[in-house]
């Protein structure tokens, strides 16, 4: 990867509907080596998917809540990450270290729901000991996209 590859990345990540054309130049390329790239990019994973962004006020998910999810037997930790996963409100599940072993972001529309999922869903899992949750009062910042910002390590000529 060097550093026209992270131009692409940068454009792709603040407007994934750019168009090749544009994008192409933006870098100062011709489209046909543009949207290589981009297929390279797709290609080794480093460009995992495009999605849309949608205003979760809108859909009337405005609780946004971080779950903390303490486990007993880490011989459960994939099948509970799994279904943690696939739970519609949870947004992302990140296994953590420390006391709890799971990070949950979750989604709902109302405390009620909150409540609801919690002891409904995740709580009666079988290796959930426990949870904590802390409830977003106002989000400042919530962004998906990586920081670019970084320097391209050179390539070895050996």
């Amino acid at each position: 990867m060097d550093e026209t590859d992270l131009q692409i990345l940068g454009i792709l990540q603040a407007a994934a509907r750019t168009s090749n054309a544009e994008i192409a130049r933006q870098v100062g390329m011709a489209p046909s080596a543009v949207l290589e790239r981009i297929r390279k990019l797709e290609e080794s994973g480093v460009i995992r998917g495009y999605e849309t962004r949608l205003d979760p006020a809108a859909l009337d998910l405005r609780l946004l809540a971080f779950v903390f999810v303490r486990t007993n037997d880490s011989a459960h930790s994939r099948r509970t990450e799994q279904v943690l996963a696939g739970i519609p409100e949870v947004l992302e599940v990140h296994h953590i270290a420390g006391e709890d072993c799971f990070l949950v972001k979750v989604r709902t529309s109302t405390p009620q729901a909150l409540g609801r999922l919690l002891r409904e869903t995740v709580g009666p899992l079988e290796s959930v000991i426990a949870t904590r949750t802390t409830i977003v009062l106002e989000t400042q910042k919530e962004s998906g996209q990586l920081p670019l910002n970084f320097p391209v390590a050179e390539e070895s000529h050996a």
